[in-house]
C-alpha cells in the first residue's frame, strides 16, 4: 500500500468515524495532500483485490440486469486501459465520453485514469453543435460513445479515434467490444501527478459559450471525500443517485463518493419517470441510500411513498433548494429526513446537512469538513457579512476545489480574486453557522437538475430570422421547479400570433439539446437601463406575475 493511500484511508475513516459528529469532524478534518495520486490504481484497485462485493449494480427498464463486483470491475478497467493504450490514448490526451448509464462508462472512467487521459464528460443529450464546441475547444482525441449516437459525429469534423459502444459497428468506428480481449495486467507508463488533469466540465455560463471546469486527479477523487460524509456513506451501502451522465452530479455521487465508502452504486434505468416502480426497484436492491434532484422528490411525493417497504437510512437533495412540504411529506412516510447540500461542478459539496445534525428548515446547513466558507459583503467585499457572496477561504485551499477555468486564465483570476474563490451564489448566515440559499449572483438558472445559461438560448434563438432580440428568464414551474420563457422581439416582416410562437418552439427543438428548450414565448418589449442592458429582473417579475400573451410549448405538440 503506497503512502498517498495510507493517507487517503485514514482521511476516510476519520470521516466515517466522526460521521454524526460535525463539530469534531469539521475541527479535526485535514485534507490529505498527496504529491502523486492515481484514485483509480492507488484506491480503487487496492480496494478491489479479491473483493468480490457488487461495486456496480444496473437494473434495465424490462428487468435485465448485471452486477460486477469491485474485483471485476478493476479487471475491466485494465482490460479496457491497455485495449484504449494500443488505440493511441495516452497521458494527457482528451478524450470525450458520451455513454448512457452503462457498465462501459464506470469501465472507461477507470480505465482513463489509469491511463492519466483527460476525461470530458457528455451527456447523449447533447447534439452536433455542441459536440462540434466540445471537440474543437476542448481538443479531443478520442471519442466513446454509444452506437446509436455516432451518427451525430458524422457533422463533427476532426481527426479523433471513434470508438462505438454497443449495436452494429459503423464504418469509420472501433467496436469497444473488443475490449475484454485486451491481457488482464496493466502496467502504468509512469506516475501521477497530484496536480495532472483528470476532468474537463463543460458548464453553462453567462458568457457566449460554456466553461471549462477542470479538475485534477485530487480535486474530484479526494475532494468527494467531503460528499461521502454529506451523504452519510459507509462501507457495504447500496448507493442510488439519480443523475444523468454527462453531469458533475454524477461523478459526484456515481463514482467518487460511494468508492470513496466502498459501497454498491445501484442504477436504475428509465425511459419515463415511474414512482411506484423506482421504489419496488429500491426494496428489491436495498437502497441504504438514496440521492434525488428536487425535481425527483417533487414527483416522488406525488405517489403513495409508503410502498416503499425497506425505508433507506440517509437521504439526501441537491441541485437546488428543497421545498420543506417535500421534506415534510418524505418525514411522514419514511421516518428519515432529506437533507440539502450545496456545491458546484467546480468544488466537491461545499455546504451540508450531514447525518446526525441538528436541521433548520429553508437552511443548506453548515460548512463541509476542509472548506473555511466566508460570506463577502456585496459593497466592500469583505468576509463576515450576514449575507453576501458564498466564497471559500483560499487561504487553507480546499483539494476539492478545480484547479481553474481551462483556457480562461482571466476567467480564472476573477473567480480567485483577493484570496477567495467566488462561487456567484449569495446566501445568509445565522448566529449558529447556518448558510440559507438566497439566489444566483448572475443569471443563470436551473431547470429541473440542468444549469441554463440564458445567454446560449437567446443566442439560439437570434439565429433565426424572425427574432431581432430576445431575453431568457426562468418562468415557475410546479414540477421543474423552472422552465426557459423566452420574450421576443420581432424582425421586419414578422407577426406576432400562434404562426410565429409554433415556428420559434420548432426552431427551439431542433438546435437546443432537449433539457435546454424554451418552454415558453412572449412577444413584448424588453426593458433596458439608459445604457442598453436588459432589465431581466423586470422580465422575472412579470413571468411571476403571469401574462394572458404567453405561448406554451406544448400547446404545439
Amino acid at each position: 500500500m503506497t503512502t498517498a493511500t495510507e493517507s487517503f484511508r485514514r482521511a476516510r475513516d476519520f470521516l466515517l468515524e466522526h460521521r454524526a459528529d460535525w463539530a469534531t469532524a469539521y475541527e479535526g478534518f485535514t485534507w490529505p495532500r498527496p504529491e502523486r495520486f492515481n484514485w483509480a490504481l492507488d484506491w480503487f484497485d487496492v480496494v478491489a483485490a479479491g473483493n468480490d462485493r457488487t461495486a456496480l449494480h444496473i437494473v434495465e427498464e424490462d428487468g435485465s440486469e448485471v452486477r460486477v463486483s469491485f474485483a471485476e470491475m478493476a479487471e475491466r478497467s485494465d482490460r479496457a486501459a491497455n485495449w484504449l493504450r494500443d488505440r493511441g490514448v495516452g497521458a494527457e490526451d482528451r478524450i470525450l465520453v458520451m455513454l448512457g448509464n452503462q457498465v462501459e462508462l464506470w469501465e472507461t472512467a477507470l480505465a482513463a485514469m489509469k491511463l492519466r487521459a483527460v476525461v470530458i464528460p457528455a451527456t447523449p443529450l447533447l447534439g452536433p453543435a455542441d459536440l462540434r464546441d466540445r471537440v474543437e475547444r476542448g481538443r479531443v482525441a478520442h471519442v466513446i460513445v454509444r452506437a446509436e449516437d455516432t451518427g451525430k459525429f458524422d457533422e463533427v469534423p476532426g481527426t479523433y479515434t471513434r470508438i462505438s459502444v454497443g449495436g452494429l459497428p459503423r464504418e469509420g468506428w472501433e467496436p469497444y467490444e473488443d475490449v475484454y480481449a485486451a491481457p488482464a495486467e496493466f502496467l502504468p507508463d509512469g506516475p501521477t501527478l497530484a496536480d495532472d488533469p483528470l476532468m474537463l466540465y463543460f458548464t453553462s455560463g453567462t458568457t457566449a459559450r460554456p466553461k471549462l471546469v477542470e479538475h485534477t486527479h485530487t480535486s474530484y477523487p479526494i475532494g468527494h471525500l467531503a460528499t461521502m460524509y454529506w451523504i452519510g456513506l459507509r462501507p457495504g451501502d447500496v448507493h442510488l443517485n439519480i443523475s444523468s451522465p454527462g453531469w458533475a452530479k454524477h461523478a459526484w455521487s456515481n463514482l467518487f463518493a460511494p468508492w470513496n465508502a466502498e459501497a454498491t452504486v445501484f442504477i436504475h434505468n428509465y425511459t419515463r419517470f415511474d414512482a411506484a416502480r423506482l421504489m419496488a426497484e429500491m426494496d428489491r436492491a436495498g437502497v441504504t441510500t438514496f440521492c434525488a434532484p428536487p425535481t425527483v422528490w417533487r414527483m416522488l411525493i406525488q405517489a403513495d411513498l409508503t410502498q416503499l417497504r425497506t425505508k433507506p437510512r440517509e437521504v439526501v437533495a441537491a441541485g437546488e433548494p428543497l421545498n420543506p412540504e417535500v421534506i415534510e411529506q418524505v418525514r411522514q412516510a419514511w421516518g428519515v429526513t432529506v437533507r440539502d447540500g450545496f456545491g458546484q461542478t467546480e468544488t466537491a459539496v461545499q455546504v451540508a446537512n450531514p447525518p446526525g445534525q441538528p436541521l433548520k428548515t429553508g437552511s443548506m446547513g453548515r460548512p463541509s469538513p476542509g472548506y473555511r466558507v466566508e460570506l463577502l459583503d456585496p459593497v466592500s467585499g469583505a468576509p463576515g457579512a450576514d449575507e453576501g457572496e458564498i466564497a471559500l477561504d483560499l487561504s487553507e485551499r480546499p483539494v476539492g476545489l478545480m484547479a481553474g477555468y481551462h483556457g480562461d486564465a482571466d476567467r480564472t483570476a476573477e473567480v480567485m480574486a483577493g484570496g477567495y474563490y467566488r462561487t456567484g451564489d449569495i446566501g445568509s448566515r445565522d448566529e449558529d453557522g447556518y448558510i440559507t440559499y438566497v439566489g444566483r449572483a448572475d443569471d443563470v438558472f436551473k431547470a429541473s437538475d440542468y444549469k441554463i445559461s440564458p445567454f446560449e438560448l437567446e443566442s439560439a434563438l437570434l439565429e433565426h430570422e424572425a427574432v431581432a432580440e430576445a431575453a431568457v428568464v426562468p418562468a415557475p414551474d410546479p414540477v421543474r421547479l423552472a422552465v426557459p420563457k423566452a420574450y421576443v422581439v420581432l424582425a421586419e416582416g414578422w407577426e406576432p400570433g400562434p404562426d410565429t410562437a409554433k415556428v420559434l418552439f420548432e426552431h427551439s427543438r431542433q438546435v437546443l439539446a432537449p433539457y435546454k428548450r424554451v418552454r415558453r414565448l412572449e412577444f413584448a418589449p424588453l426593458p433596458k437601463t439608459v445604457s442598453g442592458k436588459i432589465r431581466r429582473i423586470e422580465l422575472r417579475e412579470a413571468t411571476a406575475a403571469g401574462s394572458d400573451g404567453e405561448y406554451r410549448e406544448e400547446d404545439f405538440r
